[in-house]
């Protein structure tokens, strides 16, 4: 019995030690990370840090985290957040959240963001490079506001990123319910249809193939870029207005993409008057836009639905025989 009791104290005191040794390596990284950035030309404080958990669990609390990046114009800070991860492996992260308002700003412009229970859950491959094997993105009631007021809200959003076999390519997938878009946004669209409250779905189901794999450097240094995408499917529905896209399209070293992408989309001629309403077509090119897609639509046998393709090549995109304009540049930053 004496014997047995010496051996759970010699593994208490191991482990005690092992815990304290990788807790306060964990924090030596997380303050070393903040002061790399700041010497890069970042803002990258924080008011306090605490470690807790033991024996289990490695909790790290920090206290006013503020972050900017001056070479985007990006910006995001909140009244705490938490890194949370189980003792005995520390590539296994959760990131929560404060409920109370986080500001996200890009130059002039600042968000406030609101969600209940947010947090993200890091699976990383072991490695000082610590590569992103998934990520999942979760919260419960969420919305976001602008200068201007709600730009929008929802019960909960999901959104995943999974590494695949091929490890520079990641299946994601978003998932909003009931998303309900703010004033501002209803009035720039300019709808002449009454449409209800918020979304009955709004999906994105997707593989993207980037340059490199995400890992510590897409912070530090530069961005992965993506080459190619594969929409398996995206999904908006809104009363009458329902669109469906899939479609592959490869993107060059300045981010211009070439492919193409199918549409289905119901009551298009409320979605065409959204687009002028917007700015994405020109008010002389409405007209010649709404004859051509209504020949579409009726060789569809539906002249309330249309299927067409959106056409990418050498920098610009067509809505089947129609030209739109440049195509955008899918990069980031």
């Amino acid at each position: 019995m004496l014997r047995l009791i010496r051996v759970v104290i010699v593994l208490g005191l191991l482990w005690s030690a092992y815990w304290y040794t990788a807790g306060f390596g964990l924090r030596s990284g997380i303050e070393g990370w903040f002061a790399t950035q700041s010497e890069r030309g970042w803002q990258a404080d924080y008011a306090a840090i605490e470690t807790s958990g033991y024996p289990t669990r490695h909790r790290t609390m920090l206290t006013s985290p503020a972050l900017a990046d001056p070479a985007t114009g990006t910006a995001w800070q909140g009244d705490w957040l938490e890194l949370d991860s189980p003792a005995i492996w520390p590539g296994r992260q959760t990131l929560r959240f404060a409920a109370t308002p986080q500001r996200l700003s890009y130059f002039d412009r600042t968000l406030v963001i609101e969600a209940q229970d947010m947090q993200a859950d890091f699976h990383l491959h072991p490695g000082i490079a610590l590569a992103l094997d998934r990520l999942a993105l979760t919260a419960g009631a969420w919305s976001i506001s602008g200068p201007k007021g709600p730009v929008a809200n929802a019960d909960d959003v999901t959104l995943s990123m999974v590494q695949t076999e091929q490890a520079e390519t990641y299946d994601i997938s978003v998932n909003a319910t009931d998303f309900t878009p703010g004033e501002e946004i209803r009035r720039i669209l300019a709808s002449s249809t009454v449409l209800p409250r918020s979304f009955d779905a709004l999906k994105l189901d997707t593989a993207i193939q980037f340059d490199k794999q995400w890992d510590r450097s897409a912070l530090e240094e530069k961005r992965p870029q993506p080459v190619a995408i594969d929409l398996k499917l995206a999904e908006l529905h809104w009363g009458e207005l329902r669109l469906f896209a899939a479609g592959k399209l490869d993107v060059d070293a300045k981010g211009i993409p070439t492919g193409e992408i199918a549409l289905k989309a119901e009551n298009w001629r409320e979605m065409l008057a959204m687009a002028e309403a917007v700015g994405a077509i020109p008010p002389q090119a409405v007209d010649p836009a709404e004859r051509v897609l209504n020949m579409l639509a009726s060789l569809g046998g539906n002249p309330s639905a249309l299927d067409v393709q959106l056409n990418f090549r050498d920098g610009f995109v067509a809505l089947g025989p129609l030209p739109i304009g440049p195509a955008p540049r899918l990069i980031l930053r």
